[in-house]
C-alpha cells in the first residue's frame, strides 16, 4: 500500500501531524507519523519523495495552520478568496520544505539503517531549521514543541528545540528499521529508540540553573478586549481604564505585565495617561511593563514596542515582525491595491537588533513580543545576564482556536531551553506563569478578564544550549549529511 497509495498515506499522516501538539498532546504521535512517512520514501526516486513529502507538509500546515483564515478574513477584513489564497499560499510553501527533505534524502545512497536512523533525521531537522529564518521564517509545528510533554523533553536544555527534533526524527527512523529492516537493522533500530530513550532519563530532574534571591511577587493583567472592539474609538477610554484599575487595585506586586498593545494607541496620543500610571507605580514601588505602539519622530516610523514604567524605565521594540501582518513585502501597485481595498498595507518598523534588557529593580528581564518567542535563537542575546523572561501577546487574532494552545506551548520550550521563569501577557489568553521546567504553574482562563499572581524566583547560570545555542546540532547534521553525500548519489 506504501508503494501504491503513498502520496495519500503521506497525506493522513501529515494531517494527524498535529495532534502531536498543543491542545491534544499526543506527543508519540510526532515519531510514529513521521516513521509512516519516511517509510513511504523507502526505495523511492527523489521526485516521488518530494511529492510524498508535499502531501506530508500540506496535511500538516493545513490541519495545523488552519486558524491564519480566522486572523485574515475575520479580524483582519481581508475578502474570503484572498484569505483562503494567503492561507494555501503559506501552507504550500511549508509543505515544500517538507517536499526538499524527501528529495534530498532519497537521493542519497546508503546503507538502509543508516538512511532511515541518521541521514534523514538529520535531513529534517536541517531543513526544518532553515524553514526557522529563510524568509524571515515560520518555525510553527517545529517537532519538537511536540515533545514538551514527552519525555525528550529532557533533552531541550542540552539541545534545543532543534536537537529534541532530531532525536524525534532519529526514534522515527528507528521505528522504520525495527518494521522494514532486517535482523540486524531491527537490532540497530531497536538500538536508537534506547539510546535516545536512555538519554532523556539520565537529564530527567536535572536542574541546569539555580535560584538566586528573594521571591518577586507578579501580576498579569488579561483585559480580555475582543479583536473586534479593540481599535474602536469609543473603546479607548474603557480600555485604558480597565487596566488602570486591574494593575492598581493590587497590592503588594512587585511587577506588572500587560499584553502586547494593551493600549490601543500610539504613545504620544495617551502621554498624560502614561504620565499618570508611571506616578502611580513609582508610589507603589511598582514595575508595569506595558504593550503600546511608539513612534519614532527622527525616522518617521512605528513601532511595536514593550516599554516599563517605574523606578527604571526603558523601552523594547519588536525585532522580528509578521509578514503581512506588520509588514507587507509586496510591489508598490499591490500596496496601492491593497489601499483602494481598505485592506491593511502600512509597515510597522523593526527595532534595532541590539537592544539592551528591560530592568526592575536589580532584576533582569528578557523581552519577546508576540510570536517572537518562537525563534529560540534569537532570545539567546539576552542570556546569560537575563534571570526572567518576558512575553506579550495578542492571540485575540486566531478566535477560540488551536492556535493559543500551540502558542503557549512555544513559550514553554523557551523557559525549558533557558532554565527561567517565563512570564507571559495575553490579551484574550492564554497568559501564563511558566516554570524554568517549562510546566505551566498558573494559567488564565481564555476569554474573561483575569489577573493572574503569582510569585517567581530569578534564576541565575546557563544551560548548555544557553552556552552553544544551535551550533552543535547544526553542525553534527551538516557533517552526517556531507558523510551522505560522500559516496554516488542517486540522480
Amino acid at each position: 500500500m506504501l508503494r501504491r497509495r503513498g502520496r495519500l498515506v503521506a497525506a493522513a499522516a501529515g494531517v494527524a501531524l498535529p495532534l502531536a501538539f498543543a491542545p491534544f498532546h499526543l506527543w508519540w504521535l510526532a515519531p510514529a507519523l513521521l516513521a509512516l512517512l519516511f517509510a513511504t520514501w523507502v526505495d523511492q526516486a527523489p521526485r516521488e519523495a518530494a511529492w510524498r513529502g508535499f502531501c506530508f507538509g500540506f496535511g500538516a500546515f493545513g490541519a495545523g495552520t488552519y486558524w491564519l483564515y480566522i486572523s485574515i478574513h475575520i479580524f483582519g477584513g481581508a475578502p474570503l478568496w484572498l484569505a483562503v489564497f494567503l492561507m494555501l499560499s503559506l501552507v504550500c510553501v511549508m509543505a515544500l520544505y517538507v517536499a526538499a527533505s524527501g528529495w534530498i534524502s532519497a537521493r542519497m545512497e546508503r546503507a538502509a539503517v543508516f538512511q532511515w536512523c541518521v541521514l534523514w533525521p538529520v535531513v529534517w531537522t536541517l531543513v526544518e531549521w532553515i524553514r526557522g529564518w529563510l524568509f524571515s521564517g515560520f518555525p510553527w509545528l517545529s517537532l519538537g514543541y511536540g515533545q514538551i510533554d514527552g519525555p525528550l523533553k529532557n533533552l531541550a536544555p542540552v539541545v534545543g528545540l532543534h536537537g529534541v527534533s532530531l532525536a524525534t526524527a532519529a526514534l522515527a527512523g528507528g521505528l522504520v528499521a525495527i518494521a522494514l529492516g532486517h535482523r540486524w537493522e531491527r537490532l540497530v533500530g531497536l538500538g536508537a529508540l534506547l539510546v535516545f530513550g536512555s538519554a532523556s532519563l539520565l537529564l530527567a530532574g536535572r536542574s541546569w540553573t539555580v535560584p538566586e534571591g528573594d521571591e518577586i511577587s507578579v501580576a498579569l493583567i488579561q483585559g480580555s478586549i475582543s479583536q473586534d472592539r479593540k481599535w474602536l474609538p469609543e473603546q479607548r477610554g474603557p480600555t485604558l481604564d480597565l487596566y488602570r484599575d486591574l494593575s492598581f487595585g493590587l497590592a503588594g506586586v512587585d511587577v506588572v505585565v500587560w499584553p502586547e498593545v494593551a493600549v490601543p494607541a500610539v504613545a504620544e496620543q495617551v502621554q498624560d495617561y502614561l504620565t499618570d500610571i508611571e506616578r502611580q507605580a513609582r508610589a507603589r514601588g511598582m514595575q508595569l511593563l506595558l504593550g503600546i505602539m511608539t513612534y519614532d519622530a527622527e525616522r518617521e516610523q512605528v513601532r511595536n514596542s514593550l516599554i516599563s514604567l517605574g523606578e527604571q524605565n526603558g523601552s523594547y521594540h519588536k525585532r522580528h515582525l509578521v509578514p503581512f501582518g506588520e509588514f507587507f513585502p509586496v510591489p508598490g501597485f499591490i500596496r496601492e491595491w491593497m489601499r483602494l481595498m481598505s485592506l491593511p498595507y502600512k509597515n510597522t518598523s523593526p527595532g534595532e537588533r541590539e537592544q539592551p534588557p528591560l530592568r526592575a529593580g536589580e532584576l533582569v528581564l528578557a523581552p519577546s513580543i508576540c510570536y517572537e518567542d518562537a525563534f529560540g535563537a534569537e532570545q539567546l542575546d539576552f542570556l546569560p545576564a537575563a534571570q526572567l523572561l518576558v512575553n506579550v501577546s495578542n492571540d485575540a487574532w486566531f478566535g477560540d482556536s488551536i492556535a493559543p494552545h500551540q502558542h503557549l506551548q512555544i513559550a514553554r520550550m523557551r523557559a525549558l531551553e533557558t532554565g527561567r521563569f517565563m512570564l507571559r501577557a495575553t490579551n484574550t489568553g492564554i497568559t501564563a506563569v511558566i516554570s524554568p521546567a517549562g510546566e505551566v504553574r498558573k494559567a488564565s482562563p481564555q476569554f474573561r478578564t483575569h489577573v493572574l499572581t503569582d510569585k517567581v524566583r530569578s534564576h541565575k547560570g546557563a544551560t548548555p544550549y544557553v552556552r552553544w545555542g544551535n551550533y552543535p546540532v547544526l553542525i553534527a547534521c551538516a557533517v552526517l549529511i556531507a558523510i551522505g553525500f560522500r559516496r554516488r548519489i542517486r540522480p
